[in-house]
């Protein structure tokens, strides 16, 4: 009985003592960082002051000696030390990340202490101090030194793992890249998240089955393998250098295995504590779509921008909003937002005026709401402002609801245009650019058909010589913008499916709408007049293809006749009214290339004014009747390239 009782007595005792310590490191993690590097300089006094008397007493065999020896050893101890590792940044390393590195680190330092501390022993005779302490004092703290990090390391990491909810075990993950990113990513993991990083994959064929940090690190052929024998649940990438082409093809190359992928802001910062993990989050399918983008061209960015009024219309679209975003880094005196959406203006309004005071700017920002359909209204805009740049941005281009609201698509698209145009030319706008796309080229719809007019205004107007410089810019889809598929596919997917495609055979170009936006800033700095640009998009990417990518980066599998117990269904739902199975962005092979790698140039058939004139007003009076029909008679007579999407699909398949 006496002796159960000491035994629990002595349980508690140390469960008393084991939550005091517990309690003091949490404080001493919790901590600033500037106090924990001052008790970790204080720690190593400490140590110092052990390592001489150890130092001592394994020299003479007595403990206690006298102080003269001892405060001499002491006091050129941890001068020397300090005045190594001061500048040395030996303070700077958190403690709970000590290392390989570390160690080899206070080795230097430790080194660099014996050879001062040796030759002074030993050229300098100090009464009662052995001269072999030189030697002796730098190996027993050093070992000291290496002891007390790595104590420290491993009762951090006890420590802070029990403070984490407990979520039901670790999920296993493996981390894509071995380098110093893929490391330090291992290292955050290992203290503050309830993942458990079993394994590094990496291209490396020369790391293959090395252990880093008692990782193992396999190459990039046995992943398959990998993700069975460990049981791996998610993959991280820390591969902050690779292209985007090459992120791709690693996602592409690991999802096929129905783990999640994830990525990391920024894996640096978890390192230096400014990231927690919780932000780690899915990779976008936006950042493997398309191609690096090429830094914009300063001197054609601002040719027409700086110290300028500049106009947008449309400005609180997609394209419009962040060609405002773009125009402002150059700095106008005034920038004019056109937009007949309150709303849209509201909200870009709005966020202009903040980024003008963030970044101490002085251009004044004017909201105008108004309908560039309305010739009058957008007539009285640009003669009260007189812009000297103007990107032509307004547009319906929803394919589907143009299609099936003909006479409102061709009034605000091809109306509008006209509209604008002539005002600018009226109240001596220097350039005009309008925002064009690739539906414009052979279209199949009426929104392609309205835009290929837009470019016929233009081309027709630039060649009567006017003083406005005209031209005009092409290109695809851009991520991001109202209505893309990938935020429909995401939606689709967060729903638990199905996700529709309309045909697999359809290919889409992709860009971000930031390097859209750069690269029509910078067309049309290099304008002549009547020039149709084309943004280089990149290859097309198959929409069935793009759906699949994104069911498997969100860990899940797709639902198929061959596997049935897969989650997601990928449903084929037909071609919609106008959709075209591939994009183009040339007519004919005339396409020649410009000062930038990114932008090519075409000059293309058009009409002349005179003609073309009388197309239009007699377009304009059936959009006043409300005859659709009409309309689109005209409209087949303007762009004999125009075909319905049957007939389209007729040619593609014979």
């Amino acid at each position: 009985m006496a002796s159960s009782r000491l035994v629990k007595l002595a349980e508690g005792q140390f469960r008393r003592l084991d939550s005091i310590v517990t309690r003091a490191l949490l404080t001493f993690a919790h901590l600033p960082r500037s106090r924990r590097r001052w008790m970790a300089i204080a720690m190593d006094a400490v140590i110092c002051v052990v390592a001489v008397w150890a130092a001592l007493f394994l020299r003479t065999g007595d403990p206690f000696w006298g102080w003269k020896p001892f405060l001499t050893l002491t006091v050129a101890g941890l001068s020397i030390w300090f005045l190594i590792a001061v500048p040395r940044k030996t303070y700077m390393t958190l403690l709970r990340f000590a290392g390989g590195r570390t160690m080899m680190g206070l080795g230097v330092s430790v080194a660099i202490l014996a050879i001062p501390m040796t030759l002074l022993f030993m050229f300098v005779s100090i009464p009662g101090v052995p001269r072999t302490m030189g030697l002796l004092f730098p190996v027993i703290f050093l070992s000291l030194l290496c002891l007390s990090r790595l104590l420290i390391r491993f009762a951090l990491v006890d420590v802070l793992a029990s403070e984490r909810p407990s979520l039901g075990g670790y999920r296993r993950v493996a981390i894509y890249g071995a380098g110093r990113a893929g490391q330090q990513l291992a290292l955050g993991l290992r203290h503050e998240s309830q993942l458990k990083v079993v394994a590094f994959i990496d291209d490396d064929a020369r790391l293959d089955e090395q252990l880093l940090d008692g990782i193992p690190v396999f190459a990039t052929s046995k992943h398959e393998n990998i993700i069975a024998d460990f049981g791996i649940q998610e993959i991280l990438l820390a591969i902050p250098s690779a292209t985007r082409a090459r992120r791709r093809e690693i996602v592409e190359f690991v999802s096929t295995q129905n783990v999640a992928v994830r990525t990391l802001p920024s894996v640096g910062h978890i390192v230096e504590g400014r990231v927690a993990i919780s932000d780690l989050r899915d990779v976008q399918i936006e950042e493997l779509l398309g191609r690096d983008p090429v830094p914009p061209n300063e001197l054609l960015m601002g040719r027409n921008i700086a110290g300028k009024v500049v106009l947008v219309t449309g400005a609180g679209g997609s394209i419009g909003s962040e060609l405002c975003r773009q125009i402002m880094g150059c700095r106008p005196s005034r920038l004019v937002l056109v937009e007949q959406t309150e709303f849209a203006l509201y909200r870009i309004d709005r966020e202009l005026a903040e980024t003008a005071r963030h970044m101490g700017l002085s251009t004044e920002i004017v909201p105008e709401l108004c309908d560039v359909a309305d010739r009058a209204s957008i007539g009285r805009v640009l003669k009260r402002y007189r812009p000297d740049t103007l990107f032509h941005a307004a547009a319906y281009k929803h394919v589907p609801l143009v299609e099936s609201n003909p006479v409102a698509g061709l009034r605000n698209n091809v109306m509008g245009t006209l509209h604008t145009v002539l005002a600018a030319e009226e109240t001596g706008v220097g350039r005009f650019i309008l925002i064009s796309t690739d539906k414009a080229v052979r279209p199949t719809n009426v929104m392609g058909s309205s835009k290929r007019i837009c470019e016929l205004i233009l081309q027709a107007r630039a060649a009567e010589k006017g003083r406005c410089n005209l031209s005009m810019v092409r290109f695809g889809n851009v991520l991001g913008s109202s209505g893309s598929v990938v935020p429909l596919f995401k939606q689709q997917i967060a729903s638990g499916g199905p996700v529709t495609i309309t045909d697999k055979r359809v290919t889409r170009y992709f860009m971000t709408i930031p390097e859209a936006a750069q690269l029509v800033i910078q067309a049309g700095s290099m304008a002549r007049g009547g020039e149709v640009f084309m943004l280089d998009m990149g290859q097309p990417v198959r929409i069935h293809d793009l759906a699949a990518t994104m069911i498997r980066l969100s860990g899940l599998s797709e639902r198929t006749a061959d596997h049935p117990e897969g989650d997601i269904e990928l449903r084929e739902i037909g071609l919609r009214p106008g959709e075209k199975l591939y994009e183009e962005l040339l007519l004919g092979n005339n396409s020649r290339p410009t000062k930038h790698e990114r932008i090519v140039m075409a000059e293309e058939a058009f009409l002349p004014w005179n003609e073309l004139e009388r197309y239009l007003s007699d377009l304009a009076q059936c959009l006043d009747d409300g005859d659709s029909d009409g309309a689109k008679t005209l409209m087949a007579k303007l762009v004999p390239e125009y075909h319905s999407n049957e007939d389209g699909l007729r040619s593609v398949i014979s």
